[in-house]
């Protein structure tokens, strides 16, 4: 692993789990994260299947071994995280929802991507810090915990001091959780509805709603509000992702009410344009048609009425 020592970032913002790899306490937490794989509860299906054995039965589909897609300097997220020289992403095949939209539902449900052992997936860590990137950034990491903190014992034992992204759908139990605590610099969940029954129709989930406020409330405990150095590159904190959906499906009013009223109206959030049908959204009206340039200019102005004005800034990738 040498050779991904090299020309390390060490300009980057160091990580917390630096604090936590000394006394082993990192090394303890991953052992206790690998632990909960024999009865799972790292997300919240709560399958409890023991995926040291098999996959029947966990909607993630993933065994012991995280499967990953690609991992690559990404440069087309958010203006915190990708800054000058890139996000560090890895992508997660597998995933603990079911949406009938998912833009990329080959990874997520069909599971495409190669299985490798918690040296490999420190490897990529340590191979994205030195190419530069700023973070590391685990997309759809939550059926991967145990695996996740596993390498990055090994990456860190190695170098790695970039700060981790959690990347999530937002389905997080409070027990991966209390795991990542000290770990994970910058919580970056969806907050894809706020009706739980509209969830169940459209992602195949159960309690998204209530779920979702309760592991967005807890993130937001252990890292506050996002903070950024002087390029404004993302140092810790909460950033959210909300996807406007047609025919106001996600209840963005009601997200943004509680993002105001019971997190914090300083939160970072990306008010995502860019619905487009995808997979078996045809099945699905309204979902068969493309966001509406009116129905995401209201979002926005919901936004404000809120008062949360800390928006990314990209502008939209689909309308002419």
């Amino acid at each position: 692993m040498g050779k991904h020592l090299e020309n390390g970032a060490t300009n980057r913002a160091e990580a917390t789990y630096r604090h936590l790899l000394a006394g082993g306490q990192l090394r303890a937490r991953a052992e206790r994260a690998r632990r909960h794989l024999l009865n799972c509860d790292l997300c919240a299906r709560y399958c409890y299947v023991d995926r040291t054995q098999t996959i029947r039965g966990a909607v993630c589909r993933i065994g012991e071994r995280a499967v990953v897609h690609a991992y690559n300097p990404h440069h087309g997220e958010e203006d915190p995280l990708r800054g000058s020289h890139g996000s560090g992403t890895i992508f997660f095949s597998g995933c603990n929802l079911r949406c009938v939209y998912c833009q990329n539902w080959d990874i997520s449900q069909r599971g495409i991507g190669r299985p490798v052992a918690d040296t490999e997936l420190a490897g990529m860590m340590l191979f994205l810090q030195q190419q530069g990137c700023h973070n590391i950034n685990l997309v759809s990491p939550s059926h991967v915990v145990a695996q996740i903190l596993s390498a990055l014992c090994i990456a860190a034992e190695n170098g790695l001091r970039l700060p981790l992204v959690y990347n999530t759908g937002g389905y997080d139990s409070l027990e991966a959780l209390a795991l990542l605590e000290g770990v994970v610099d910058i919580y970056m969940p969806d907050l894809k509805y706020s009706d739980s029954s509209i969830a169940r129709t459209y992602s195949r989930v159960r309690n998204y709603a209530q779920v979702n406020r309760a592991a967005v409330w807890e993130m937001h405990r252990q890292v506050g509000d996002l903070t950024v150095d002087s390029d404004g590159v993302a140092r810790r904190g909460l950033l959210v992702r909300h996807l406007v959906l047609p025919g106001q499906l996600a209840g963005s009013e009601d997200v943004f009410k509680f993002l105001a009223n019971e997190i914090s109206k300083q939160t970072y959030i990306n008010v995502m344009d860019q619905y487009r049908p995808c997979y078996r959204a045809d099945e699905h009206p309204p979902l068969d048609r493309p966001l509406a340039r009116k129905e995401y200019q209201q979002a926005l102005a919901l936004a404000a009425d809120y008062g949360l004005h800390r928006l990314d800034s990209r502008t939209n990738r689909w309308w002419p």
